[in-house]
């Protein structure tokens, strides 16, 4: 299937501001069907979720990220954003989106266990 695509990494200083992007091949299935979730991963490290968007616009974040990052998505341009504020070196990462689990509509769930190549984030002055 044809991977998510994340964008918008790159370096940020300790401070900085940062914005991701997620898209879905798929017409509406990141911004209208099926939410999505952001991930993110370090060398060595399980991938751990950051932060998660519903169908219906609810926002939820890994306890330790509240207040810096925020989540949103955008019909129009058919993309979900993760923006990181107060960027922090432990930040760095590389992020991924991915569609959620909960909903059964099937173009959602066709969708369920693709992922995309990440967007590498370094936090560094």
């Amino acid at each position: 299937q044809d991977p998510l695509v994340e964008s918008g990494g790159g370096l940020v200083q300790p401070g900085g501001s940062l914005r991701l992007s997620c898209t879905d091949p798929t017409p509406g299935v990141a911004s209208k069907w099926c939410g999505m979730d952001w991930y993110r991963q370090t060398a060595g490290k399980a991938r751990e979720w950051v932060s998660s968007i519903s169908k219906d616009d609810k926002t939820y974040y890994r306890d330790a990220l509240k207040g810096r990052f925020s989540i949103s998505k955008d019909e129009v341009n058919d993309t979900v954003y993760l923006q990181i504020n107060s960027a922090k070196p432990e930040d760095t990462a590389i992020y991924f989106c991915k569609v959620p689990s909960q909903y059964s509509d099937t173009t959602c769930q066709l969708r369920l266990n693709v992922w995309g190549q990440g967007a590498h984030v370094t936090v560094s002055s």
